[in-house]
């Protein structure tokens, strides 16, 4: 009856109707505007059919369908108030059109239905779930919400207070707890999905239950009083505020509007759903959330771009060897061999060797204890990694990873007798240095075009970020393999070219040296970390810099205090974590360091004021006063951004995008914010150039460049 490139509508025998999602224009459905399109194309044309019986809604995709295409946002976002609504009808129309037909619908849910997905599902009248399926309202999650009815039709299936639950944490659910939330009303067997729900749709459309009945609930007020609905709201509210703070506005809008729409009828609760929806568009959350969710899929398909022209040529990782032990190399051969890869962990004493196994081991025992590996599972994971003292057992790798210690003559020496120990001219050495110069360590090699720097972010197992540190003379190829083989580990690669800090180091290390100017200027570093905290950092930066170890601060402070000597100046009369460092004070590693730490009842570090650190800052700086939080703010985060702002003058990293998912993945900047580049578009470059003006007197590190100067006298973005 309708063919169309993403859905086709068909008459079945017994004169059912189906309307089938099966985009040709990639591997799942999603509801762009091609889709809504077709759709709403086949719904005209189903409304005029004769004879028809009952409607089945199913998928032939591996998923339902996925949600709202996002890449589209950008025109939603941009519109007016009357310009979203009026589209945002059209779609509610449609579906309202599915909720109102006067026969029977049915969906088959496979895979996921989620956001729109789940919305469509729930206006048809009964839905048959696949036992293998998980739907959600995930919108949350990009600071946005339902927009087609979800928070209109979900309170009246299920209970208000699950709703509300759902809604908010925007998590999934899996096809029992649908089916017991009465979300659902069967859980089929994948492979009987479409049976089940043909079967349920002609038993409605033979009377056995009074569909028009079932309409009634979505369509009337939820079975909850305004007052009750209030009460759980706040309760659901106060919940969220206790772990996210207000950082997070869409959940309490959601919140609001639910208990304002629960006693209206379907179409009034669905106009008010529009308008909260058009005013979430318009916050900063909304931009940078969806930002990030580009942000992840334009890194990914970074990364495969850049393998594309070697297809048939480079060849796959069969073999990995990580060099070097410990904590960082037991993080790295576990992380292969949870991928599915083998790997050599080489290293020349035996305790760093079981070191680096009881790491891995003891990983792989979390897993088995969270439920997520079997014993077996583990073990067989396990058995993926070879420890050795040996050198032949790397000769075979085509691919290796150095950690060994950060200094730069070790890390060349080994460097130079790792790859005249491979048998394959094509594998590739990469060196797991944080702050040493790769193309330095290039001239130790005979083959430098095969090498690249390959920076894990500790601990290796939980950090997202791999960055891969471009010398002068890697190749094309090789930095297309590393890329891929980082995202065979489940990584995300960001390439960035060699320089003192590389990029995420050397922003973090701008950041923090605007705390340590703060602090010499009398500041407190108590009320630096609380004021950064809030402001969405997950560790005021003092605190970061106890868990990432004063002794490594001291260290990577070296490197730029030499390598970009113009900015990064000493203070007087010296960096407080050089003070706490001659005074062996290493951080969480010791116990000693900004604060001092203690193990708590799960035993984690827990840390407390220490007055001999705030006594000798006291002599050293004079007596902490407390500064105005937004000077912090500006200080320590316009530091951070004008470095961001060179680094891609210079070419470190190619775009905003893989600037700011760099720190979100390597230093948990807040999502909410969106990386530093979004941050300082919310801001406008106007006012990022004033406020560089501003303390520009304090340091270089905040001087505009002219470049951004011209950027922001045409009002242009980052982005």
């Amino acid at each position: 009856m309708y063919q169309g490139e993403t859905l086709n509508l068909a008459r079945l025998e017994g004169d059912f109707l189906e309307i089938n999602f099966n985009s040709k224009n990639g591997s799942v459905n999603k509801f762009d505007s091609q889709t809504l399109d077709e759709l709403r194309a086949a719904m005209s044309i189903l409304k005029k059919a004769d004879s028809v019986r009952g409607l089945l809604l199913t998928s032939s995709k591996s998923v339902f369908v996925v949600g709202a295409d996002i890449t589209e946002f950008s025109v939603m976002f941009n519109a007016t108030r009357e310009e979203f609504v009026a589209q945002a009808a059209v779609v509610n129309r449609i579906f309202s059109d599915i909720e109102d037909l006067p026969y029977p619908s049915v969906a088959a849910i496979n895979g996921f239905a989620l956001g729109g997905g789940l919305e469509i599902c729930l206006t048809c009248d009964k839905r048959v779930i696949s036992s293998e399926a998980s739907i959600g309202l995930p919108e949350t999650g990009l600071g946005i919400m339902p927009g087609w009815g979800g928070t209109v039709r979900l309170p009246r299936l299920a209970s208000f207070n699950l709703a509300l639950h759902w809604i908010m944490s925007g998590a999934p659910q899996n096809a029992l707890k649908a089916l017991e939330a009465g979300s659902v009303d069967l859980i089929s067997e994948p492979e009987n999905l479409r049976d089940s729900a043909l079967t349920m749709l002609a038993d409605l459309a033979n009377g056995s239950e009074d569909f028009l009945a079932l309409r009634k609930v979505k369509q009337g007020p939820v079975a909850i009083s305004i007052d009750e609905a209030a009460v759980s709201a706040e309760d659901a509210c106060n919940a969220i505020r206790s772990r996210q703070g207000d950082n997070y506005p869409a959940a309490f809008k959601v919140a609001e509007l639910m208990v304002s729409a629960c006693q209206m009828s379907r179409d009034e609760a669905i106009s008010l759903e529009n308008h909260a929806f058009f005013e979430l568009t318009q916050t900063p959350q909304a931009r940078a959330l969806t930002g990030l969710f580009l942000g992840e899929q334009y890194v990914v398909k970074q990364a495969k771009v850049r393998n594309a022209p070697f297809a048939g040529i480079s060849q796959a990782v069969a073999k990995a060897a990580v060099i070097g032990a410990g904590i960082m190399g037991g993080g790295i051969a576990y992380q292969n061999a949870l991928k599915g890869l083998p790997i050599v962990m080489k290293d020349i004493n035996q305790p760093a060797l079981d070191l680096g196994s009881s790491e891995a081991l003891k990983l792989l025992n979390r897993g088995v204890k969270r439920g997520k590996l079997t014993e077996a599972k583990a073990e067989s994971i396990l058995s993926l990694i070879q420890p050795s003292l040996e050198d032949d057992l790397i000769t075979d790798c085509n691919m290796v990873v150095e950690a060994v210690v950060e200094i730069e003559s070790v890390k060349a020496q080994v460097l130079a007798s790792v790859e005249a120990q491979l048998s394959n001219p094509d594998s590739v050495v990469t060196s797991n240095t944080s702050t040493i110069s790769i193309n330095r360590l290039a001239d130790s090699l005979q083959r430098p075009e095969n090498f690249c720097g390959m920076h894990f972010f500790n601990p290796v197992h939980a950090m997202p970020l791999v960055e891969i540190i471009r010398g002068e003379k890697s190749s094309d190829q090789t930095i297309a393999t590393v890329c891929a083989y980082a995202l065979k580990l489940g990584k995300k690669p960001i390439v960035v070219n060699d320089c003192p800090g590389f990029l995420v180091n050397r922003v973090l290390f701008a950041a923090l040296l605007g705390m340590e100017m703060l602090i010499a200027e009398g500041a407190d570093f108590e009320q630096i970390d609380q004021v950064m905290e809030k402001w969405g950092l997950p560790m005021g930066p003092a605190y970061l810099s106890d868990v990432i170890g004063l002794d490594t601060i001291v260290h990577c402070y070296s490197v730029l205090l030499e390598g970009l000597p113009e900015r990064f100046i000493e203070i007087q009369p010296s960096r407080s974590s050089q003070v706490l460092f001659d005074g062996a004070r290493l951080g969480q590693k010791n116990g000693l360091g900004y604060y001092r730490y203690s193990k708590n009842e799960q035993g984690r570090p827990s840390k407390t004021a220490d007055t001999a650190v705030i006594e000798t800052f006291d002599t050293l700086y004079g007596k902490a006063t407390q500064f105005d939080e937004q000077e912090i703010v500006s200080r320590i985060m316009g530091a951070m951004g004008m470095e961001m702002v060179r680094c891609l003058e210079e070419g470190v990293v190619a775009s905003p995008t893989e600037a700011d998912m760099a720190l979100i993945y390597g230093i948990g900047f807040p999502a909410f914010r969106g990386g530093i580049c979004r941050w300082m578009d919310e801001l406008g470059l106007s006012e990022v150039c004033a406020m560089g003006d501003k303390y520009g007197r304090v340091s270089p590190l905040y001087e505009p460049t002219e470049a951004l100067r011209a950027k922001a006298a045409k009002g242009d973005t980052l982005y």
